[in-house]
């Protein structure tokens, strides 16, 4: 995967230099964070996301879909026509305008998390609070 990883710091470089970006005070945060996002999902370490990559991928969010969506998914950010998502398409798909069931589901990977449990004293209640 080290071979990737200079080409991914290339596309990080590339975004950082693009003045478009430049209102995003996180963006050297974000793009960091999506490589290592990227590179975990990457199971046969080709450089791209495939169907069985974005398959992983959801399936670890609790997000399973179908082939079939999973192509669709692909497709809509796939700009080389090969049926895998590339990093810089997904660097655009997660920093662009427009919103894919991908991003959305990646945005709220903190949701699929449990929550937190409270510790401490329960607080007292009496019989006006029960239901």
């Amino acid at each position: 995967m080290a071979k990737w990883e200079h080409t991914f710091d290339a596309v990080n470089t590339e975004f950082m230099e693009d003045e478009s970006y430049n209102e995003d005070e996180e963006l050297e945060v974000k793009l960091q964070q999506y490589k290592k996002k990227f590179i975990e999902c990457d199971l046969d370490m080709s450089g791209d996301l495939n169907l069985m990559d974005v398959k992983y991928m959801l399936e670890k969010l609790g997000q399973a879909k179908t082939h079939l969506e999973l192509k669709k998914m692909i497709k809509e950010v796939d700009s080389t026509d090969k049926g895998a998502i590339n990093y810089k398409d997904f660097v655009q798909m997660m920093l662009g305008p427009q919103s894919g069931v991908l991003k959305k589901i990646l945005m709220f990977e903190a949701f699929a998390k449990p929550p937190e449990k409270p510790t401490g004293v329960p607080p007292k209640r009496d019989l006006s609070s029960l239901p």
